[in-house]
């Protein structure tokens, strides 16, 4: 079975490879076809088909040539028949003349629809850049990597968000999930998003920084109407590490918990009380907890939203990112999540059905003779 997988693999790549040729092939096979038939059978639909063809995954130039080399080839065989000259001769050779001046306007209003839709991923990219900066890749000893994956093929930014800064406090870091989807989800981040870097320079706590949010969130809900004003909600994760402690705080607001690596071993730091996600305070009050967790030289924390452990293979079966990292030595975050990303694209067969952030932080190991006593 595994043979056959990769002859289709193989077979499956060398046609899209050569997918160009389409149009020269359908020119051919219906020369052939119109040759070697009886009179009465025609090959129009080769001849059609080859401008079209070429329209869609070629040139201009590649198109009005697809369309000539129809028109000629089907004027050829019909001379050669001696229907040139007669109303059904005439009418195919219409037909075709048709079709292939209609596949170079297509091919044009695919260009332009291309044309719109790069233009529309740069601002998508400029707009990821703005709300989700790419944090500094090292603050003192520490080392950061992320990773963004979006679930609808080429977005640029979902409602998963990431941030990790410097601050007087330590580094402070947040990984969240909004709840919902589309242009609202990304309105809430960017609000999350402005508050969570104001906050965590001003707050000298990580439960400050999280009423913070929870407040703006709330305000957030209450500008909107219908359903999300009432079930509207984020969840997220807030880390704080100081470059001089070998622990770090966390709070966790009904989020995934984070996982530590430390000498190839994994530990779900899960939260010591569940709380409600952030934006749903009015329910339930006392919902920050900052739970102290250790975090020796050499470990690396990772943060992720529920895109990783939910996603599926075929068998339905989740992702089990604690399994998948047991055991595994990786020279630094970013080697961690690349390799992260390609065991979750194996599990689930390159499929995704939600956005998912990564943010990993190593605290690297002291260097000899930079220990003090």
């Amino acid at each position: 079975m595994r043979a056959l997988g990769a002859v289709r693999t193989t077979v499956g790549r060398w046609c899209l490879r050569h997918l160009q040729l389409l149009p020269v092939l359908l020119l051919a096979g219906g020369a052939l076809v119109d040759y070697v038939t009886p009179p009465h059978v025609s090959a129009e639909a080769f001849y059609t088909a080859a401008p079209m063809t070429a329209a869609a995954l070629l040139s201009l130039r590649a198109t009005v040539l697809a369309g000539i080399g129809a028109c000629a080839t089907d004027m050829a065989l019909l001379a050669h028949f001696g229907f040139l000259r007669q109303s059904g001769g005439l009418s195919e050779l219409a037909a075709v003349v048709t079709v292939s001046s209609l596949a170079v306007v297509v091919n044009r209003l695919m260009y332009y629809s291309y044309v719109r839709l790069q233009s529309a991923r740069r601002i998508a990219l400029a707009a990821q850049r703005a709300v989700l900066p790419q944090p500094p890749s090292s603050i003192g000893p520490l080392r950061i990597a992320v990773r963004y994956q979006a679930a609808v093929k080429d977005a640029q930014i979902g409602g998963d968000f990431y941030s990790a800064q410097d601050t007087p406090y330590g580094v402070r870091c947040l990984v969240g999930d909004v709840r919902g989807k589309g242009l609202d989800a990304v309105k809430v981040v960017a609000v999350a998003m402005g508050v969570f870097r104001e906050a965590a320079e001003e707050e000298p706590t990580l439960v400050g920084v999280a009423a913070r949010l929870e407040r703006a969130l709330l305000r957030e809900r209450e500008r909107r109407t219908g359903p999300e004003r009432t079930e509207g909600f984020v969840t997220g994760v807030l880390v704080e590490i100081r470059p001089c402690d070998d622990e770090l705080r966390l709070v966790n607001r009904g989020h995934p918990a984070p996982l530590l690596l430390h000498a190839g071993r994994v530990h779900s730091a899960e939260p010591s009380e569940p709380a409600l996600p952030l934006g749903l305070a009015e329910l339930a009050a006392g919902q920050d907890r900052a739970d102290t967790v250790p975090f020796p030289s050499g470990a690396t924390l990772l943060l992720y939203t529920d895109g990783l452990n939910e996603a599926r293979n075929r068998a339905g079966d989740f992702y089990d990112p604690a399994t998948g990292l047991a055991g595994g030595e990786f020279a630094g975050p970013d080697a961690l999540l690349d390799a992260l990303l390609s065991a979750v694209n194996h599990h689930t067969g390159g499929r995704s059905s939600d956005d998912m952030a990564l943010l990993a932080v190593t605290r690297a190991p002291a260097a000899p003779g930079d220990e003090t006593g």
